[in-house]
């Protein structure tokens, strides 16, 4: 009997310990066959606090001036959620920390030279803590600060509006 106490002991140390055993993310390395070759995308759900509402920043895309969250190609030595914040910086002017945390992910197409490309797109959070005012992309995308609601409204993706909608930065880790 007083084994069976002891194995419930020791598996619930594991469970509450889990956390603290988890990896983490490690950097890329990408083959020299080009952004073409990889079908997937990290993107960025930049955040921060303003007058004690969540905010998300959106930008629009390139061509069609739909409203997005920055995202890109894999980039090679660096981990998806880096990757992320680097599209936020460059798409949006946007700077923050960055978590190893995918919040989920999404679909879309992206049109190639002969057809439709599949996407499947990882979104990592990034709170930002500083909102620069000359960027790389600034003069090919607008950016805008929406509540939550008003961000995910704005999305053409149904799978990347229910991340927005759902995003809850106190719930997760740091």
């Amino acid at each position: 009997m007083r084994n069976v106490g002891h194995r419930q002991d020791v598996t619930l140390f594991v469970l509450e310990n889990m956390a603290k055993f988890v990896a983490k993310q490690l950097p890329l390395k990408l083959r020299t066959g080009g952004k073409t070759d990889v079908r997937a995308q990290f993107a960025a759900l930049c955040w921060r606090i303003k007058n004690d509402e969540v905010q998300v920043c959106l930008v629009t895309s390139r061509t069609r001036k739909r409203w997005i969250i920055p995202k890109g190609w894999p980039m090679h030595k660096q981990t998806p959620a880096n990757a992320a914040a680097t599209e936020a910086f460059e798409e949006a002017g946007l700077s923050g920390e960055a978590l190893d945390i995918c919040l989920g992910v999404f679909t879309h197409s992206k049109p190639q030279k002969v057809g439709n490309a599949p996407i499947i797109t990882l979104v990592y959070p990034v709170q930002v803590n500083h909102v620069h005012s000359e960027w790389p992309e600034r003069h090919e995308r607008r950016r805008k600060w929406f509540s939550l609601s008003k961000a995910a409204k704005k999305l053409s993706e149904p799978e990347l509006k229910r991340i927005v909608a759902s995003f809850k930065p106190h719930k997760i880790g740091r």
